[in-house]
């Protein structure tokens, strides 16, 4: 499955304390938890995850709806 991959592929580029991806098959959400995201601009954020995806962007993944957080911004998500 594609959501799979996702993940595999956020997860093979990102060091990640915590990382969910939930789909349909063309529309997807990825909730990833980096402290790599700290001191990163949301843009810039978004960039990690387009760049670990790479080609599948362009030609596999028609949208991708992204929750970024830092440990920290997670923690006060969450309560």
């Amino acid at each position: 499955m594609l959501e799979d991959i996702i993940y595999q592929e956020i997860a093979k580029h990102i060091a990640c304390s915590h990382l969910d991806v939930t789909g349909d098959g063309r529309h997807f959400e990825a909730i990833v938890v980096s402290e790599e995201f700290a001191e990163k601009s949301r843009i810039n954020r978004h960039k990690m995850i387009y760049a670990a995806l790479g080609e599948r962007m362009k030609e596999e993944v028609h949208a991708l709806s992204m929750k970024l957080y830092t440990n920290t911004e997670w923690e006060k998500v969450n309560g």
